[in-house]
């Protein structure tokens, strides 16, 4: 148990290095009061253009991946390791820690992003089959739909559910951890739904196969 608390808390640690804010200091600007004021990739990619977007993009992945690719299987100097039934949650230990650093990050007031693309980058660490499941349903849902935040949310539930049918190790922590990931996905976007239930939240038109039909 103590190997995984402290497995736990150095990737949310790991997950407090947002990308957005870490760059945005070196800028000189707080991405938190741009544009649609969220701490993610796709405000920087808005607000700071395609390198920046792209930069915020790749750390926040890459700390998904380096939680649940290293972190987890890693031997921790001085630390008993756990038994193998507990060791089975070290991966979801590690990517719900890394995700909740992301969002609630230590070294920026616990005001991060919506944990999208650092989820991604732990599902990258877990299996490259999960990662098209979410990418397919993401890009399906946002070019009939055409919004982004629907299509995160979806496609998280959509690897919950791939999850759920299919006989991945270790089956229950990795299904337990996508459930988790799921709510926190969809309580990270209440605001989406809140403006996407008034009609007010705006569409990928670029993506979206009904954007221009839409916007005649």
């Amino acid at each position: 148990m103590t190997e995984l608390l402290l497995k736990g808390a150095l990737a949310y640690l790991l997950g407090s290095i947002v990308g957005s804010l870490v760059i945005g200091r070196l800028r000189g600007i707080d991405i938190r009061t741009l544009g649609s004021g969220n701490a993610g990739a796709t405000n920087a990619l808005r607000t700071q253009g395609k390198a920046v977007g792209l930069a915020v993009f790749v750390i926040d992945l890459a700390k998904g991946w380096v939680a649940t690719a290293y972190l987890a299987h890693a031997v921790l100097p001085g630390i008993l390791p756990a038994e193998p039934a507990l060791a089975a949650w070290a991966v979801p230990a590690c990517g719900i820690g890394v995700m909740l650093g992301h969002i609630y990050p230590l070294w920026f007031g616990f005001r991060g992003g919506k944990g999208v693309a650092t989820l991604v980058g732990v599902l990258f660490g877990i299996s490259a089959t999960l990662v098209l499941v979410f990418l397919a349903t993401f890009l399906l849902a946002v070019m009939l739909m055409g919004y982004v935040g629907l299509g995160s949310m979806l496609a998280t539930v959509a690897v919950a559910i791939a999850l759920a049918l299919g006989d991945l190790p270790p089956r229950t922590p990795l299904l337990a951890f996508a459930l988790a990931a799921a709510l926190l996905i969809v309580y990270t976007h209440r605001g989406n739904i809140q403006r996407m239930r008034a009609g007010t939240e705006s569409r990928a038109r670029r993506l979206w196969l009904f954007g221009r039909r839409g916007a005649a």
